[in-house]
């Protein structure tokens, strides 16, 4: 029964911190990622879609994303969908192709994206501890329950505080990484 609750509570640490650095993607640096404009919806045909469901993304090279509806029609909607999301960026449309060019993070805005990414950090580490309380509980219940002793509880107890501390240090790394790749200019 423990075995399975910190089990479950690993996977449930893993999956924030993977979630965690789906968010951090998105955080804009100086260099152009798909992941940049990937979570932006569009109405397609009335019906609001992931923007990499009816385009393709591209780097075309480090400043610059390239959008590629795969519909002519979509393309003036993919653009107002881009204006529309308040990234700060300006598309450009030549033909089919939409160009995005991105303009230098200056170092006001550079700082402002680390106070966002330390805040994604922290959502992290909130989530892990979230995690954390709910095998404590977990253990209480079975305690309370009278199927493991007191000793197993605090032994389980002590486990789940090690897998915490040890998500909580990767939350950390990630974004100490991210705050370097926001300050290279």
């Amino acid at each position: 029964m423990i075995d399975d609750i910190l089990k479950d509570a690993e996977q449930r640490m893993q999956k924030s911190i993977e979630s965690m650095r789906g968010e951090m993607a998105k955080i804009r640096t100086g260099r152009a990622s798909p992941a940049l404009i990937d979570h932006l919806m569009v109405d397609y045909y009335g019906s609001p879609t992931p923007i990499n469901q009816v385009a393709n993304i591209t780097v075309q090279d480090a400043r610059t994303l390239g959008v590629q509806p795969w519909e002519k029609p979509m393309v003036p909607v993919v653009e107002k969908a881009i204006m529309e999301a308040n990234l700060g960026l300006n598309p450009m449309t030549a033909g089919e192709l939409i160009r995005i060019p991105l303009p230098p993070l200056t170092e006001e805005r550079r700082k402002e994206m680390v106070k966002v990414a330390a805040a994604e950090g922290e959502s992290g580490k909130i989530a892990v501890r979230n995690i954390r309380r709910d095998a404590n509980n977990d253990f209480k219940a079975l305690l309370k329950d009278k199927e493991i002793s007191e000793d197993d509880d605090k032994r389980a107890q002590d486990l789940v505080q090690k897998l915490t501390d040890k998500y909580v240090a990767q939350v950390d790394e990630v974004v100490k990484e991210k705050e370097a790749e926001i300050l290279t200019v």
